[in-house]
């Protein structure tokens, strides 16, 4: 009995589905204020991580090429 209640509940389900149809052309021109704030946290993000990154390249470049210092025996 309840294989049967089963087989026609999937039945019922499967005989009422229809196709779905995507909607033509309904875009918008532009682009939202959440679209344009998401971007614009985004570019506060990718400016706050090039602040250090520029920081350590530039160590990184006057490490190379600075003169070595010579070694101190402390005695």
């Amino acid at each position: 009995m309840r294989a049967r209640t089963y087989i026609n509940t999937i039945i019922a389900t499967a005989a009422t589905a229809t196709t779905a149809f995507a909607a033509n052309g309904a875009q918008a021109d532009e682009p939202g204020l959440l679209v344009w704030a998401f971007m614009g946290f985004a570019a506060v993000i990718v400016a706050g991580q090039l602040v250090p990154a520029a920081m350590l390249v530039i160590g990184a470049v006057k490490a190379i090429f600075a003169k070595p210092e010579e070694a101190k025996i402390k005695g």
